[in-house]
This record gives C-alpha cells, sequence and structure tokens, in this order.
C-alpha cells in the first residue's frame, strides 16, 4: 500500500474524536478472566463426556456452572473486543492497529503454544492413554500428533489461546469490514436512538450460527457476528444508555433462561433441542446486554485496584490453565473421591499461584512481550 493509501485509511478510520475509552469496558473484562480458573477447573467434573486434560467423574453440581457460564462468558470478551476496536481505531491508523494485533495476540498465542500447551498435553497423555515416557521426548511427539487438535491425547493443540487466533483473525477479518463500510458510506455514523426492541434481535441470529464455521466446537461466524455487533452496535453511546436503562429486564431474561437451559442440558434426562439452543441464545445476548448495563452504570471508573487487575489479565489469561491442571494432577491421588477438595484446593493453589507468576512475568520485559502484557503503563485495547 503506498503512503497516500495510507493516509486515506487512517483518514477513513478516523473517528476525529478524543479518548472515548470507558472504563467499565477494562472492568468488565478482568472480571470476566477472572472466573476463568473456577470454570476450566470445573471441566474435570463434566457429565457430557466432554474430554479434558484429567478427569476426575461428573459431577452435575459443577457441571451446572460450566453450563450456565458457557453460553456469555468468551462471547462477552468478543463483544468487549469490538466495542473496543471502536475506540482503538479512532486513534489508530489502519496499519498501527494491526501491528497491535500482531503484538498483543499473534505473538502471545505462538508463545503460548509452544511453551505451555506442550505441558498440558503432556499430563493428558499421560492421565488419558498411559504415556510413561520423559516430557522432553512428548515434546516431540506434542508437534508430531495430529488428532482431533484438544491435546487430551497428547496430540497438538493451542489450548486455551484458541481465543487468541480466533480474536486476532476476526479482528483483522472486521478491519477490512470496517474500511469497506466506511469508504461506501463515505463518513461515520454517529450515535443512533435505536428502539431497545431492535437492539435485541440480534437474539434471533445466534441459533443460527453455532455451527457456521465451527473450529474445534467454536464458532467463528458466531465470534465474529459479536464482535461486529459491538463495533457497530453496543459502541454507540445511546445503546449504551438502553442497557443501562433496562438492565434488570435484561438480566432477568438471561437468568431466566440461563436456568432453563441448565435444567433441560443436565436435570431433566430429556432432550429439548433446539428449545435448549433458543435458552442458550437467548442467555448469551440478553446477560452481555445485562452487564453492559450494570457495567455502565457500576463499573465505569478508575482506580489503583483496577489498574493492577487490568494490567495482569493478560500473563493471568495465559498461565491459569497450566496451574489448574498441574495442581489437579498433583493433588488428583491425595484427595482421590474427595470431589470438594479436589476441586477447591486446586481454584484456590492456582489463583495464588497464577498471580505471583504474573507479577513475576511483568517485572521482566522479555516476558512481558512474549504474553502481550504491552508497556507498564499502557491501556488495554483488546
Amino acid at each position: 500500500m503506498s503512503s497516500r493509501e495510507a493516509s486515506t485509511c487512517f483518514a477513513v478510520l478516523s473517528l476525529g474524536e478524543a479518548d472515548m475509552r470507558k472504563n467499565f469496558i477494562d472492568n468488565l473484562r478482568w472480571m470476566d478472566v477472572i472466573w476463568l480458573i473456577p470454570y476450566h477447573a470445573a471441566q474435570a467434573f463434566n457429565t457430557w463426556g466432554e474430554g479434558n486434560y484429567i478427569f476426575f467423574g461428573g459431577n452435575r453440581v459443577l457441571s451446572s456452572f460450566i453450563v450456565f457460564f458457557s453460553p456469555f462468558f468468551m462471547p462477552l470478551l468478543f463483544l468487549l473486543a469490538g466495542i473496543s476496536t471502536r475506540y482503538a481505531l479512532a486513534k489508530r491508523s489502519c496499519f498501527q492497529y494491526f501491528a497491535e494485533r500482531v503484538k498483543r495476540l499473534l505473538i502471545p498465542f505462538l508463545f503460548g503454544t509452544l511453551v505451555f500447551c506442550p505441558i498440558l498435553a503432556y499430563i493428558g497423555d499421560k492421565t488419558n492413554c498411559g504415556y510413561s515416557g520423559s516430557f522432553a521426548e512428548h515434546y516431540v511427539i506434542f508437534f508430531t500428533k495430529w488428532t482431533d487438535l484438544s491435546g487430551f491425547d497428547g496430540g497438538f493443540s493451542v489450548g486455551q489461546f484458541w481465543f487468541l487466533y480466533f480474536l486476532f483473525v476476526i479482528s483483522l477479518v472486521s478491519l477490512g469490514i470496517i474500511v469497506l463500510v466506511r469508504r461506501i458510506a463515505k463518513k461515520e455514523s454517529g450515535d443512533h436512538d435505536i428502539p431497545f426492541p431492535l437492539i435485541c434481535l440480534p437474539v434471533i441470529v445466534l441459533p443460527f450460527l453455532y455451527d457456521l464455521l465451527s473450529v474445534g466446537g467454536k464458532s467463528f461466524a458466531e465470534y465474529l457476528f459479536i464482535f461486529l455487533l459491538g463495533y457497530y452496535l453496543i459502541s454507540d453511546e445511546k445503546v449504551m444508555e438502553k442497557a443501562e436503562k433496562y438492565r434488570y429486564v435484561t438480566l432477568a431474561i438471561a437468568l431466566i433462561a440461563g436456568i432453563a437451559d441448565v435444567y433441560m442440558f443436565l436435570w431433566s434426562g430429556k432432550d429439548f433441542g433446539i428449545v435448549n439452543t433458543i435458552a442458550k441464545a437467548l442467555e448469551e445476548w440478553f446477560m452481555m446486554l445485562a452487564l453492559i448495563g450494570i457495567g455502565k452504570l457500576s463499573l465505569d471508573f478508575r482506580g489503583e485496584f483496577t489498574d493492577y487487575m487490568s494490567q495482569r489479565s493478560f500473563p493471568y489469561f495465559s498461565l491459569h490453565f497450566l496451574w489448574i491442571v498441574l495442581f489437579q494432577y498433583w493433588f488428583a491421588d491425595l484427595f482421590e473421591k474427595n470431589i470438594v477438595l479436589l476441586y477447591i484446593v486446586p481454584v484456590i493453589l492456582s489463583y495464588i499461584v497464577t498471580f505471583i507468576c504474573a507479577e513475576i512475568c511483568l517485572r521482566i520485559p522479555l516476558l512481558r512481550f512474549l504474553m502481550g502484557a504491552g508497556k507498564k503503563a499502557q491501556k488495554k485495547d483488546v
């Protein structure tokens, strides 16, 4: 691209506004990420036969926790990323945005896949397939054994870092869409007074996307759609105001749908098919609207603690799953059938050790860079 085209790209993307950043977006992000440890720890007890690096047998209470949070847990991060992209492109050229995506997403993805995922796959091979060799020998196996890409059998996988490569690809695809739309429209559209019922309509689309462009059971189409909704819809100030106004309505709908989803999927003993899928979609969209509304009202502030948590969210994300699996593996024989201790002790220790390791990583410039943490005082735009 020529320098003239580069200037045009910047002009097309620039909103000509000051920093539009909302502190509640950062706070919602780290609050969402902080739940990764109990969420992933519970996967070792799922009742529907999903593989894991270590499995202790099904428990419906812990499985209910997974089923309730799963519809909106990760989608919320993509929605927030879409909103943040609107603000980021108000200040950055497309080249700067792309470079930041490489630094904040692609590099941590590659680092995590090369360093952390082989350890997880090694434990998966030992617990699920009876592997008895050394880790050094298994490191080669990790890159040569290609099966279902889960890593639970010791084969190659990207573990929790699927989120980073999904977000990297979706960010670039969305950037192309945004540039194209801006060039066609010639100018940036402002805020619109969209009726609340229209803000609810995306829930109709979601059920059709769950199996579209699916990789490893996760839909590129669903997350791209949610990312673009964050950019084009939720970032609108008037839409945020409506999300705040109707926060109790959307929260009530989400809670009812989520409880129904859990009941139908885990406790009813029946297959509700499309009804279960509709309940999942209702919980997903309305819970995200509720959290945006609650966040705008109650979480739009910044302080030492929120800065501390935001700064550590990236290394926390990279490190947390490793420590969960390690502690569950180490305590498996000690606690045997005691599900309470087998769940709670690894969760508590994982929180402690993950934050200690995150603190260490943030003090080492190379590790900060490899984990996408950015400069010490830099705010996040993911």
